[in-house]
Formats: structure tokens, C-alpha cells, sequence
């Protein structure tokens, strides 16, 4: 008996081993309902579809069974990818049939919109209570309660130590993150040995007023095209004490760094996003397409990149704001206050603490040496790790060098340089000790911790929305609405407000491309359309998800660049988003409807950014008002 028993046990597992080593099923933990999704099914062997019959199931205590039995099988016959479109939210268990072997699992579907709530809500919450720190935690975990089955206990500590851990466990965010303290440790020596004051000194000779102050970080901004991370840090933290000595608010200050990173860096041809957009363009195998042909005729579509360049420009030659910026900059001229009473700046206070030494110089060469070496260790660095990325570097384009290159790994690289080459200046010339080089370095590292929390919170809620397929649920329920005319148009509203709930512009573009550029390219030519009316509604679609993405992520609070904008500037973080959001909504309107919107109808793209810049100005000319132009001292 005890044999039988044994036997009929050891049969049972054999079963059940067996059965596991045949197939393995790969679905998402959340469906969304009538949102297509995929289900992979691996093999471990070979599988003839005119022999083997695969069902998949989908159950629901009562309603009608869900059955999906077409697929698609993979070259090699071992595994095969279900299309699943589930109608309605609730507990699912699924089944696979192969060859009489069960396999048994279950799924949650919940509502689609829900997937637009947690990043909706933290936005709304920041816009209220001002206390981004909170708003994005209590996103995080509202998301949280979605992903993980409506439970509170359960998803408050699953945001605690999978999203918000997952966030850090990502070797571009660290490298993010090092970079990030590693410059602001740069700049706390620079500004202990006097370096930043000199600089300042230096600078002042030249722009002797708040204009000239601004057009100096305008200008420094298009000068550091290459990345926008890099930009916005090194613009920020250089001109910050110049700024505030020409009394510009450092709201103004947030606003033309982050105007004059992303769009500055989506638009140039060497650049560290490059490589980004040709790669997706690419994967999409459309026949007579190359990538990096693509993208270079889709840059005069760029409209919102360019006229939000152009718009920041045109204020500071006209000496005009209107808006909130009006009120923050009128406040910095009168009051000399260039962040409001009660603002929190997203730096800490103790960089008043790296005050230089008395009796000792202040050369604008110690700041400008570091400064110098971390953009040309970028640029090399980028040519360096492109070429070992590249299979015959002495023969690639300069494009294709830079585009293949690992530009976190190389900020981490060039941050590094900077603070070594400022201690050596420093330590050298006997300003100071290496005690004081160490404690200024770690002033400056300290100062970017609150910036710091707020970036991996950012990341958290941007783990949310991936889980949740917030973008895939944006742009599922916005498809029926594309028409030819109208693609480049509605890609760019869409590409917004992705970009916007998300907080990603690459991710955006990386959800975008794949769906929409195939759409651009075949329904112009079933329509009927003329061979340069279709390519210029493809190549300006492509214009638009770039254009899109960059601007609902510039205004976004919830934005890795947004936020690392107002880290460098030293500005309150909600104050740079409100003071910058009429801005960029009135470069968009222009954009969609000097630009796209006529693209779509065969406009000529060279005349549509020269009637926009028009637009630009007389808008300037009418909704903007004066600002004292303060002369230095």
C-alpha cells in the first residue's frame, strides 16, 4: 500500500516537472481592458503549428470564456505570441492547452483609465500644496495600489521597496545620480576657491545688466548642444551667482536653461539623443527608410524645439515677460528677492558656506579650467566610447560615433575630471587646504540631496506608469483619430500629453515611433496622396513625436530634466513650472497651429517657422510687459 501510494505521488511531480519544462507562459502582471496586450509562450521543444493545437484561455466566474487560438510562431517553431484584448476589469485565470498538457495562472485587468491617475494626481497635487517631495510619494503609492490588487498595505510597502528600489537599481540612474552630486561637488570647490566669483567678475565686464545676463545664459545654453543633461547642469550651477548679482530670478534662470537643453539637444545632429531616435526609426524595417536620413528631414518639423529657443530670445532682446515670470522677475528687480518668500530652492543652504577665503584670489581661470575640462572630457569621451561601440570607428561618421556612445557613462566620466582638476587648482595656488578641498566638495555633493530624492521619486512614478502602460493607454484610445492630414497634428497633442502624464521624452518617443511613423508612412499613400505630400507628412510625423515628447516633458513637474533645471538654477521646484508653463504652452499653440496643423495640408515647413517667429513676437509685443533692465553696480 505504502508503495502504491509512493508511486502514485512520485507519478504526480513527474507530471507536474514535466509539464513545467514544456512551456513557460510570459504575460503581463496587469491587462488593461481593451487594450491589446501580448502573452508569450516558450517551448522547449520544437512545435509544428499544423500538427500541435494551442488554446488559450482567459476566465472569469461568470461571464463567457475568452478564447484566443491564433498566434504567431517564432523562426526557430519554440515559442509563439498570443494578441489578447480582454473587455472587461477584474481577476482572470488563464489556462494554455498543449497537447492536452494543462497550464493554469491568473492575471488582473483593471479599467484603462486608472493607468492616467497616479501621474494626473501627483501633478495636480504639486500644483496644489507646492510640496513636490509629497506629491510624487503619494503618486508612487497610488500607483502602487493599482499595480498591486487594490490592496493599501500591500502596495504602500511594495511603492516602498520594489518601485522606489527599483528606481535605484537602475545603472542609468545611478550614473545619473553620481553625476549629478559629482558637479555640484565641482562646483562647491570652484566656489570655495573663488573660481564661480571671478568668473562672475569676468562676465560682468561684458553683460553689465540682467539682459545681458540672461542672453549669456541663453547663448551658453545652444553653445553646449551635445546633451541636456550636461547642459542644464553646467549653464545652471556656472551662472547662478551671476544672476542673482544681476537680480534675474531664478525662475527666469530655470526657464532659459531648461528652454535651451532638450530642445536645443533634439534638434542638433550630434548629439547624445542621436543615437536614440535613429535606432527606433531603424527597428521599424520600412523599406527605403534609413534612420539617420529620417531623422535629419524630419529636424525643420522641430517647431516647438526651435520656437521655444527663439521664444527665449525674443525676451530677452525685447526685455518683456508676461504671466507668472512677469510677477517673479518684477519681484527680483524691485526687491532684489530672486526666490519668492517661502520658496524652497532645490538646493541646500548650506552653499553659503562655501564663501572663498579672505586675502585670497578670485580667478575666474579656477572655474573655467574645470568647467572647460568636464565639456571636453564629454566630447572626447563620447568619440572614445562611440568608437568602441562602432564595429569600424575610422571609417563611421562623426553622427554615428557620438550616437552609439554611453553618454551617462561618459557625464559620470567627465564629472570626475572636474573635480579633480578643481582640487588640484586650488590645492596648488594655496587656496586652499586639502581638508578645505574635501569639506567644499562635500558641501556641494550635500546640496543636490533634496534634487536627489526628488529625481528617484520621479523615476518611482515613471515605473508606475510603465507597469500601468499609461503611454500604451494614451495612444490605444487616441488611433481612431489619425487621418493623414491630421497625423502630424494629433501626433504632436499626443506626443504631449504622454510626455506630460510620464515625465519621459525618450520614453514617449520610444512609444510613439513604433506606432505611429508606420501609420504616416502607408495611410498617405492609400489615400492617395502625392509622393512629396506623403513624405512630408511622414518626416514631419516624426518631427512632431520628437517636438511632442520634448515639450509635454518640459512641462512636466515630474520630469527628470524639469527637476534637474530647477537643481541647478537653485529655483523652487513648482514655482520654475508654473512661471515656465505659459511660456512653453504659447511656443506649443504656435507650433500646432502655424505648424503642424498646415505641414498636414502641404505648407512649406521654412515658411511655416518664419510665420511662427512673427507670431512670436507680436505676442511678445502685446501680452508681454516691461522689465527694468538692472545695470550692475
Amino acid at each position: 500500500m505504502r508503495k502504491k501510494i509512493f508511486l502514485l505521488i512520485f507519478l504526480f511531480f513527474s507530471l507536474n516537472l514535466f509539464a513545467n519544462g514544456v512551456v513557460k507562459i510570459t504575460f503581463p502582471k496587469i491587462f488593461l481592458s481593451y487594450v491589446p496586450d501580448k502573452v508569450k509562450v516558450d517551448f522547449k521543444n520544437r512545435i509544428d503549428p499544423d500538427v500541435d493545437k494551442i488554446i488559450l484561455r482567459f476566465s472569469k466566474e461568470g461571464e463567457t470564456e475568452n478564447v484566443f487560438k491564433n498566434f504567431t510562431l517564432s523562426r526557430d517553431g519554440k515559442s509563439a505570441v498570443f494578441s489578447v484584448v480582454l473587455n472587461s476589469s477584474g481577476n482572470y485565470s488563464v489556462s494554455l492547452n498543449l497537447n492536452n498538457h494543462p497550464f493554469k495562472s491568473h492575471v488582473n485587468v483593471i479599467p484603462g483609465f486608472l493607468s492616467l491617475i497616479p501621474s494626473i494626481f501627483a501633478i495636480l497635487l504639486a500644483f496644489v500644496t507646492k510640496q513636490v517631495i509629497l506629491s510624487l510619494f503619494l503618486g508612487v503609492i497610488c500607483g502602487s495600489f493599482f499595480i498591486y490588487n487594490f490592496s493599501l498595505i500591500h502596495g504602500f510597502y511594495r511603492a516602498v521597496d520594489t518601485l522606489m528600489i527599483g528606481a535605484l537599481n537602475s545603472p542609468d540612474h545611478l550614473m545619473i545620480i553620481i553625476f549629478s552630486m559629482m558637479l555640484g561637488g565641482m562646483i562647491g570647490i570652484v566656489s570655495k576657491s573663488g573660481g564661480t566669483q571671478g568668473i562672475v567678475d569676468k562676465i560682468t565686464k561684458y553683460a553689465k545688466s540682467s539682459r545681458g545676463a540672461q542672453f549669456v545664459a541663453w547663448l551658453m545654453g545652444i553653445l553646449i548642444f551635445f546633451d541636456d543633461y550636461s547642459n542644464t547642469l553646467i549653464v545652471g550651477n556656472t551662472l547662478r551667482p551671476y544672476t542673482d548679482k544681476m537680480k534675474v530670478s531664478r525662475e527666469k534662470l530655470s526657464y532659459i536653461v531648461d528652454s535651451t537643453a532638450a530642445p536645443v539637444t533634439s534638434v542638433a545632429i550630434v548629439t547624445t539623443w542621436v543615437g536614440t531616435e535613429v535606432g527606433l526609426i531603424n527597428d521599424l524595417h520600412i523599406k527605403n527608410l534609413d534612420g539617420f536620413q529620417a531623422f535629419v528631414r524630419s529636424v525643420p518639423y522641430g517647431f516647438y524645439a526651435f520656437f521655444a529657443i527663439i521664444l527665449v530670445l525674443l525676451l530677452v532682446l525685447l526685455n518683456r515677460d508676461f504671466g507668472p515670470m512677469y510677477k517673479a522677475e518684477m519681484r527680483a528687480r524691485k526687491e532684489g528677492k530672486v526666490i519668492r518668500d517661502g520658496g524652497i530652492a532645490l538646493t541646500d543652504n548650506s552653499i553659503s558656506e562655501l564663501i572663498p577665503p579672505e586675502n585670497k584670489p578670485r580667478r575666474w581661470i579656477n572655474a573655467f579650467i574645470p568647467i572647460a575640462v568636464t565639456v571636453i572630457s564629454i566630447l572626447v569621451g563620447l568619440y572614445i566610447d562611440g568608437c568602441a561601440n562602432v564595429p569600424n570607428p575610422s571609417q563611421a561618421p562623426l553622427r554615428d560615433i557620438f550616437g552609439n556612445a554611453n553618454s551617462l557613462k561618459v557625464l559620470m566620466w567627465a564629472s570626475f575630471n572636474g573635480v579633480i582638476v578643481a582640487a588640484f587648482l586650488a590645492i596648488v595656488q594655496r587656496i586652499l587646504s586639502l581638508r578645505d578641498v574635501v569639506d567644499a566638495w562635500f558641501v556641494g555633493v550635500r546640496s543636490m540631496i533634496i534634487a536627489v530624492i526628488i529625481l528617484v521619486l520621479a523615476w518611482s512614478l515613471t515605473n508606475v506608469c510603465l507597469q500601468l502602460k499609461t503611454a500604451s493607454y494614451v495612444a490605444f484610445i487616441s488611433k481612431d483619430y489619425l487621418s493623414a492630414m491630421f497625423i502630424p497634428a494629433l501626433t504632436f497633442v499626443i506626443a504631449a500629453f504622454i510626455g506630460f502624464s510620464t515625465g519621459t521624452s525618450w520614453g514617449t518617443m520610444g512609444i510613439l515611433v513604433p506606432i505611429v511613423v508606420p501609420i504616416a508612412y502607408s495611410l498617405p499613400i492609400k489615400q492617395g496622396l502625392d509622393p512629396i505630400h506623403s513624405d512630408q507628412i511622414l518626416y514631419s510625423t516624426i518631427g512632431a513625436i520628437l517636438s511632442g515628447s520634448v515639450f509635454g516633458d518640459h512641462c512636466s513637474p515630474i520630469s527628470d530634466t524639469t527637476i534637474m533645471s530647477s537643481m541647478a538654477s537653485g529655483s523652487d521646484h513648482i514655482d520654475h513650472v508654473q512661471t515656465q508653463l505659459p511660456y512653453s504652452l504659447f511656443a506649443a499653440i504656435i507650433a500646432l497651429f502655424i505648424g503642424y496643423i498646415p505641414i498636414g495640408h502641404n505648407f512649406s515647413p521654412i515658411l511655416s517657422l518664419l510665420v511662427g517667429i512673427l507670431f512670436l513676437y507680436f505676442g511678445i509685443r502685446i501680452f508681454g510687459k516691461p522689465v527694468p533692465n538692472y545695470l550692475g553696480d
